[in-house]
């Protein structure tokens, strides 16, 4: 088995042009955006290189992403993907959008969980839909008191409304229970709520926790769910994504237009499709090594910053900081990049719930996440 969050030297990174290593000056280690510090997965990168080889670099066509997806979700989740039940997508946040369009109108309602990935704000607000809050617990929870309230809030007056969730969340890093996903299906069926999951984090799942699809489960016929090979083998550059509709949904999902496919890449058709086809091994050397950091940032963290509150997150490769015990001045973010040079995400970019906090990006070597533990430290010291 080999580690590959530990393949490319500090140096090697920093020859990268993409936003993560181009955002801040060199002497910042960056731990926020979510890319990883991987090399291509053999498989992806040969797909790539073939198609390059052949001039292969024109629009995309056909079902191979799709076929890909459905194999890799009965094999890794026992779940059926039915093909005329899922459309070509350009990436997971526009894919949503093209979702909500369908099952709302503009001025709904479309509610959201925080804290919670702040594009989810952004993207509502841009197809002109509002925000309804209903926050997770303490224990980053869903909370079915709060579901209900904004649930009955979204759709007075007989409005439209919608609710987005992240599963596996993020920030959090929470896998939501199957239990969990059954009161938010029961309660979107009482109040007539179209139900939509940003599933993109699904593949990075770690051992003892268990991802359920939320179309796999009873009830959840009327929702919607988009998934990408993105996050999981680091292909954000090149674009692709496929919304799933269930059963009682797909009628919507046929009505999407045709040309919402034309946005996906087709070097992104071909990357994720090698990925989620042969790219599994990969994957699991992947798991292996986020699963060693994750544990490793706890320690460091109670070495070195007790008071920094921290639970190794079940999926995705995010690790959510509760600084507030710092008692810092401002912004925790704004004080580890001022002062201690290691850039992370601001926890009031998340909604509700996240003042005080900041989001870490795990997804690098073990030694870098070191030397950032050292230098946060050293930050509020």
């Amino acid at each position: 088995m080999e580690n590959p969050l530990q393949r490319l030297t500090l140096a090697e990174l920093r020859t990268r042009t993409s936003e993560k290593w181009r955002r801040y000056p060199p002497d910042v280690l960056p731990l926020w955006v979510a890319e990883m510090d991987v090399s291509l997965a053999e498989p992806v990168a040969r797909a790539l290189t073939e198609a390059v080889a052949r001039g292969d670099t024109g629009y995309p066509m056909g079902a191979e992403y799709v076929e890909a997806l459905a194999g890799f979700a009965a094999r890794r989740w026992g779940w059926t993907i039915k093909a005329d039940h899922a459309r070509l997508v350009p990436d997971v946040m526009l894919g949503i959008v093209e979702v909500l369009k369908l099952v709302t109108d503009p001025g709904d309602a479309v509610v959201i969980s925080p804290p919670v990935y702040p594009p989810f704000y952004d993207f509502v607000a841009a197809a002109d839909r509002r925000v309804v809050e209903a926050p997770l617990t303490a224990a980053h929870r869903l909370d079915p008191e709060a579901l209900e309230r904004a649930f009955a809030a979204a759709v007075a007056g007989g409005r439209r409304a919608a609710y987005l969730l992240c599963n596996p969340h993020n920030p959090s890093g929470t896998v939501h229970h199957p239990d969990e996903l059954a009161t938010v299906t029961e309660l979107a069926d009482r109040y007539g709520v179209r139900v939509v999951v940003d599933e993109i984090h699904a593949p990075l799942v770690y051992p003892g926790t268990t991802f359920r699809p939320y179309l796999s489960l009873p009830g959840s016929e009327r929702g919607f769910v988009l998934l990408s090979a993105s996050k999981a083998w680091n292909l954000a550059g090149m674009k692709a994504a496929v919304a799933v509709a269930g059963a009682e949904a797909a009628a919507d999902l046929a009505r999407m237009p045709t040309v919402v496919a034309d946005g996906a890449s087709h070097f992104g058709v071909i990357a994720h499709s090698a990925a989620l086809r042969y790219g599994e091994p990969w994957l699991d050397d992947l798991l292996a090594g986020l699963d060693h950091n994750r544990h490793l940032l706890g320690k460091l963290l109670t070495e070195h910053l007790p008071q920094v509150r921290y639970q190794p997150p079940e999926g995705t490769y995010l690790a959510w900081l509760d600084c507030r015990d710092l008692a810092l001045p401002g912004d925790p973010a704004e004080v580890f990049l001022d002062r201690g040079r290691v850039a992370l995400v601001s926890g009031p970019t998340f909604g509700t719930g996240g003042a005080g906090h900041a989001r870490l990006n795990l997804a690098t070597s073990p030694e870098i996440i070191t030397e950032a533990v050292r230098r946060m430290a050293a930050a509020v010291s």
